[in-house]
């Protein structure tokens, strides 16, 4: 064989085993979002590529076949072809021994190069990049060469099978999409500018919605505007001009025993028609929805679509009321700084780079989020920033105590009455601040302390 014959053969060789490579990678970094979207737009292609995905082990055993069989060939073809002009070319400086060992050295050098270059990293980068559009193209090459090469294909998966099952290993791909992945998708569209970075806080809001608790979004007790039953029309009035509000609870002597809500917009009604305000006869209590404590966001708002209602109480394990949750807070939670109110109402004001202020009602998972935390100790013990102190603390904390944990100090600015009103949070000097991340604000519900 002349050495023109040999260099075509090699080029052939790095062709063909270029084509597996680009074979292998295409196939496996294949999306199959991206397939279902090409399929949708008319490619039928992409169809076998997923049922191919589905079952890949004939498909792999082929390219495996041909990576291997090509790269031993291109050994053989290359050495024997360029060892012999290597060699004269070293025995022009060193002896005839040496001159031999350098030109099989230099043309083993030489082979491997170019199929590591041109075989192997090269097809792997371009199908990396374009993994969906080369898997297309290159299924029905593929298909042919599984049915060429059937016998083999046959003996070799018949092996590979026993292997597998005498190992216990998966031989079946997991095509489940989790949370996670969604999440790491809208992440790498962000950074890649796909998306808008709020319309990947949405995103992870709503799939944060199965893990957060109701507790996180609600009004709290000490903050819910409400009436009792015997309330005269004038305390009314006053009540609505102070706290006007869409939803007011209606309550039986105190706040734990709720009978019901009325909708502020019924009272007005009465108001335009000079009728007196009145809740003693019932006509304007509207039955209320009663949810546990400890249901997800996703839970509640489950329920509010099954009895058609956007307003709920919130009792916990001793039938106590913790609080109220309307609609508008779970999608406030959901939409973030989207639909937030004016800065004064927020709960957690970032005053540096190194230094928040937080409300100690803020719930605790707004705390992680707005302080890159992935968690906090005994964590299943309380549900707001104050509770949290009092854990740590074991006592009801007092201004001025301080928590130092993950990173940072939790110090106590005010209390009022025993509630933990300012809590200043500041990063400890030793640890570096992490990427800053925009945190959307967190506010209070829209529902006022009663009078």
């Amino acid at each position: 064989m002349t050495l023109t014959q040999s260099l075509i053969t090699i080029a052939f060789l790095i062709a063909t085993s270029a084509f597996f490579s680009m074979a292998e990678i295409a196939l496996a970094a294949s999306r199959r979002l991206r397939l279902r979207q090409m399929l949708e737009e008319g490619d039928r292609r992409a169809e076998g590529v997923m049922h191919v995905q589905s079952q890949p082990g004939e498909y792999f055993t082929v390219t495996q076949i041909g990576l291997n069989a090509v790269a031993i060939l291109g050994g053989v073809v290359g050495e024997g072809a360029l060892s012999p002009y290597l060699t004269d070319m070293a025995a022009l400086w060193l002896p005839q021994r040496q001159a031999q060992t350098v030109g099989f050295l230099l043309s083993f050098v030489t082979v491997t190069a170019l199929f590591i270059l041109f075989a192997d990293l090269l097809p792997k980068r371009v199908s990396m990049a374009e993994p969906e559009a080369l898997a297309v193209r290159l299924l029905r090459p593929m298909l042919w060469c599984i049915v060429v090469l059937k016998p083999l294909v046959w003996l070799f998966n018949l092996l590979a099978n026993a292997v597998v099952r005498l190992l216990r290993l998966p031989a079946v791909r997991d095509e489940r999409i989790t949370s996670d992945d969604i999440l790491a998708i809208t992440e790498d569209g962000t950074r890649a500018g796909v998306l808008a970075l709020r319309e990947q806080q949405v995103i992870a809001n709503v799939m944060d919605m199965n893990s957060r608790t109701v507790p996180s979004a609600m009004t709290q007790r000490d903050r819910i505007a409400y009436f009792l039953r015997d309330d005269p029309d004038h305390i009314i009035r006053a009540r609505i001009a102070e706290e006007p509000y869409s939803t007011y609870p209606v309550c039986d002597g105190d706040i734990d025993h709720v009978i019901g809500y009325v909708d502020a917009k019924d009272l007005f009604q009465r108001v335009l028609n000079n009728q007196p305000l009145s809740l003693k006869d019932g006509s304007l209590i509207r039955r209320v929805l009663i949810v546990p404590d400890k249901l997800t966001l996703a839970e509640v708002l489950d329920q509010f679509q099954q009895v058609r209602e956007d307003f709920a109480v919130i009792l916990n394990e001793y039938s106590l009321v913790v609080g109220v949750v309307t609609l508008n807070d779970v999608m406030s939670t959901v939409m973030g700084d989207l639909v937030s109110p004016d800065a004064d109402e927020e709960q957690i004001v970032r005053r540096d780079a190194n230094s928040w202020l937080i409300d100690g009602i803020t719930p605790i998972d707004d705390v992680l989020h707005a302080l890159q935390l992935d968690e906090l100790p005994h964590d299943e013990e309380y549900a707001t920033l104050a509770g949290f102190l009092m854990v740590m603390l074991r006592r009801v904390p007092r201004r001025t105590d301080s928590v130092d944990w993950g990173g940072y100090k939790f110090e106590v600015i005010d209390v009022d009455s025993y509630r933990i009103d300012q809590v200043l949070v500041t990063r400890l000097a030793s640890e570096s601040p992490p990427v800053p991340v925009p945190v959307p604000p967190v506010t209070e519900n829209p529902v006022a302390p009663s009078a």
